[in-house]
C-alpha cells in the first residue's frame, strides 16, 4: 500500500506542543513517510475531510482554553451543524500537553478526542496525557506513545523493503540553506524591519508597532528582594488608539483597540554580550550577510527575519539562544557532532535512558542554549550554519497583562512587570529574557524602540453600569485591574471591589496613591492583605473569608462579575476554596452544590482568571 500524507496539527501557546509535532514530522521522514506539519489555524480545516491520517498535538492553557492559534480551529470544528459522517475516512492520534496542577488537565486534547469520534474519525490510540508536572516533564507519556503510535502507522502504511529506516544518527537536511553574500546589502537589517512595517495594518507578530518606551522606573523599595518595574510606551500612530475626539466624547465601542484585560505582546531581543559569545563558540561573523532559501517547494521563510539579513540579526533578534534545550536539541547536535566523547555523551542525553541525566543536567538548574554549547565546545564550532534554524527555536514573544486604560491614559499603554532572577546551582544567575531586556532599557539615555503588538486576553468586564465587579490581584496581578478600574470609572461604573496582597505596605504595594484618591472619591472599594506585617501569614484569600457576607451578597444577590489574576502556584485553588467555604457558611449550600455554583459561574462566564507559572 502507498504511503499516505500524514498530517500533524499542532495548537501551541509556548512552543512545546510545535516542538513536539517537529519531532514527529523527523520521525515520519525517518520512516519514510510523506509529513506535513503546520498550526491548526493555518490549516484550512474544510480540508480534513480528505486527510487519512491526521495526528494533532494540542496544549491546553489557562482554565482548559486552546492555544491562540488553533482557536479558530476550535469555534469550527465544535459547530452543531457538521454530519457525524464527516471524518469517517480519518484515521487520528491525538497527543494533549497539560499540567496536571491545575483543575482540567488536559481538557482540549480529550474534548477534541471526543469531538473527533462523534464526526466519525477513528482513533489509532487512546489520547495521550502529556504532563509538565511528571520529574522528566511530558516526555515520560510522549515516549512511550509514540513508540505505540508509529507501531499502529507502519503496520497500516508500512516501509517500502528496498528503501528502510534512515539511521538515528544520520541527520535529516536541514529546513533551509544560508547563501552567504560577498558584499553587504545598502540596507542594514536593522532599517529594513523598521522600513519593512506597514503602517496602514494593524500591529501583529508579523509587522509589530515599534513603540517608544516613554518611562521605566523602578515601583518596589530598594529594599524589596524584587525588582518591580512600571514600563510607560508611547502608542502614538500605532492604530491602537485613534484619539481625534476628545476624550470625554469616546463611545464605549472606542475601546475595541484594546480594552481592559487584554495582553500585550512583547519581542525580547538577546543580549549584546550573549550574541557576541555565540558567534564565537560557533565560529561566526556576527557582520557577514545571508539569504535564505527554503529547501522543499511550498515552503516560507520566517516572516520576521529581512532579506538579506546579517549574522548578527538573526541572533539577537531571533534565535533563542537563552531558552533551556529541549530534547529534539540533542538529538540534532549528537547527529552533526564530529567529537566522538561529545557525540557519546550528547547520544546519551536524547536516549529514553538518559532522560533523568539530561533532567538535572538541564532542565533543574534551567541551563540554557548557549551555556550547553558552551559545554560541547567541539560540537558547537562544527555545526553547519544551514542548520541553525533547525537546531534553535524562534524567540517567542511574551504576553503581559496591560496595566492602563486609553481612557485615563490617552496614546499610552503601560505594563507592570516584575524583573525575573533567580539561582540555580548554575553561577551564573537565571535571567528572564524578556523582562531583563525591557529593565536594561533606560529612555533617558536616548530613543527606545520595542516591538509589540495587542490580542484579547482571558479577562473580561460587564458593560452594564449597575453590575458590581470583585477583584482579587496579589503582586503583579493586579494590573489588568487597574486597567479595569481606570475604565470603569471613566465610564461611571463604581462598583469596583478590589483585593490586593503584597508583602509590606511600604514596599511593594503598587499604585496605593491612586487607589486612596478612587476610594475618597467613592469609585473603589479596597482590601489589602500584607502578608509578613504580622506573626501569621495573611493573604487574598484571608480577605475574602473575613468579608464572605458581602461577597456573597455581591455574587448572589447583586449578580457580580469575579476576576482573578496571578500566580498560578497554590493562590487561585486557595481562592476558590474560599469561595466555595462563602457559598456555603453565607448561602447555606452543601458541599458538592457549592462545587456547582463555583462551577455556573465559570461557566456563565461570572468567574474568570487569568494566571501564569
Amino acid at each position: 500500500m502507498p504511503s499516505p500524507g500524514l498530517l500533524v496539527l499542532f495548537g501551541s501557546q509556548t512552543g512545546t506542543a510545535q516542538d513536539v509535532s517537529e519531532r514527529l514530522g523527523r520521525e515520519a521522514r525517518r520512516r519514510r513517510l510523506d509529513c506535513r506539519v503546520q498550526a491548526l489555524d493555518s490549516y484550512s480545516v474544510v480540508n480534513l475531510i480528505n486527510e487519512p491520517l491526521v495526528i494533532f498535538v494540542c496544549a491546553t492553557t489557562g482554565q482548559g482554553d486552546p492555544p491562540d492559534n488553533m482557536k479558530n480551529f476550535w469555534k469550527f470544528i465544535f459547530r452543531k451543524n457538521l454530519p457525524p459522517t464527516s471524518l469517517c475516512q480519518m484515521d487520528f492520534a491525538i497527543l494533549g500537553l497539560g499540567d496536571s496542577s491545575y483543575a482540567k488537565f488536559n481538557f482540549v486534547a480529550k474534548k477534541l478526542h471526543r469531538r473527533l469520534l462523534q464526526l466519525g474519525g477513528r482513533a489509532l490510540l487512546p489520547v495521550c496525557l502529556g504532563d509538565d508536572q511528571h520529574e522528566l516533564g511530558p516526555d515520560a507519556a510522549v515516549d512511550p506513545w509514540l513508540r505505540d503510535l508509529w507501531d499502529k502507522v507502519l503496520g497500516l502504511y508500512p516501509v517500502p523493503v528496498d528503501l528502510g529506516m534512515i539511521p538515528a544518527g544520520v541527520p535529516l537536511p536541514s529546513k533551509f540553506t544560508l547563501h552567504f553574500l560577498l558584499e553587504a546589502p545598502r540596507m542594514c537589517s536593522e532599517e529594513q524591519r523598521v522600513t519593512g512595517t506597514d503602517p496602514h495594518g494593524p500591529p501583529s507578530e508579523q509587522q509589530p508597532f515599534l513603540a517608544p518606551m516613554v518611562s521605566n522606573r523602578r515601583v518596589t523599595s530598594p529594599l524589596h528582594f524584587q525588582d518591580v518595574r512600571l514600563i510607560e510606551f508611547d502608542i502614538t500612530g500605532s492604530g491602537l488608539s485613534a484619539l481625534s475626539t476628545p476624550l470625554s466624547l469616546f463611545p464605549v465601542a472606542f475601546l475595541h483597540s484594546f480594552a481592559a484585560g487584554d495582553v500585550v505582546l512583547i519581542q525580547p531581543e538577546n543580549s549584546a554580550s550573549h550574541t557576541q559569545q555565540f558567534c564565537q563558540v560557533l565560529g561566526l561573523d556576527p557582520d557577514q550577510n545571508f539569504t535564505l532559501l527554503p529547501r522543499e517547494p511550498g515552503m516560507s521563510c520566517p516572516a520576521r527575519l529581512p532579506q538579506p539579513c546579517s549574522v548578527r540579526h538573526l541572533v539577537s533578534h531571533y534565535l533563542d539562544i537563552a531558552s533551556v534545550p529541549r530534547r529534539s536539541f540533542f538529538e540534532l547536535l549528537a547527529c552533526l557532532s564530529p567529537h566522538e566523547l561529545e557525540r557519546e555523551k550528547l547520544l546519551h542525553f536524547s536516549s529514553p535512558q538518559g532522560q533523568e541525566e539530561l533532567y538535572s543536567y538541564c532542565s533543574r538548574p534551567r541551563r540554557t542554549i548557549l551555556e550547553v554549547l558552551c559545554d560541547f565546545p567541539h560540537t558547537a564550532g562544527a555545526i553547519p550554519a544551514d542548520y541553525l534554524l533547525d537546531l534553535i527555536p524562534p524567540i517567542r514573544p511574551r504576553a503581559f497583562s496591560i496595566a492602563s486604560s486609553l481612557l485615563a491614559h490617552p496614546l499610552r499603554l503601560q505594563i507592570l512587570m516584575a524583573v525575573v532572577q533567580y539561582q540555580t546551582r548554575l553561577k551564573e544567575p537565571r535571567r528572564g529574557l524578556c523582562s531583563s531586556w525591557l529593565a536594561s532599557l533606560d529612555p533617558g539615555q536616548g530613543p527606545v524602540q520595542v516591538p509589540l503588538w495587542v490580542r484579547p486576553g482571558g479577562l473580561t468586564f460587564p458593560e452594564t453600569p449597575d453590575t458590581p465587579v470583585i477583584m482579587v490581584g496579589p503582586g503583579t496581578g493586579v494590573a489588568p485591574f487597574r486597567a479595569a478600574v481606570q475604565e470603569r470609572v471613566a465610564q461611571g461604573q463604581n462598583g469596583n471591589f478590589l483585593f490586593f496582597g503584597c508583602r509590606w505596605r511600604d514596599q511593594d504595594f503598587y499604585w496605593e496613591a491612586e487607589w486612596m484618591e478612587l476610594e475618597r472619591r467613592g469609585c473603589l472599594t479596597l482590601f489589602t492583605a500584607f502578608s509578613r506585617e504580622q506573626e501569621q501569614k495573611v493573604y487574598v484569600q484571608h480577605r475574602l473569608r473575613e468579608l464572605g457576607p458581602l461577597v456573597w451578597e455581591l455574587l448572589d444577590r447583586r449578580g457580580a462579575y469575579f476576576s482573578l489574576a496571578g500566580n498560578a502556584k497554590r493562590m487561585p485553588a486557595d481562592v476558590s476554596e474560599a469561595l466555595t467555604s462563602i457559598f456555603q457558611k453565607e448561602g447555606g449550600l452543601s458541599g458538592p452544590d457549592a462545587a456547582s455554583y463555583l462551577a455556573r459561574l465559570q461557566r456563565t462566564r461570572r468567574f474568570q482568571s487569568e494566571t501564569w507559572a
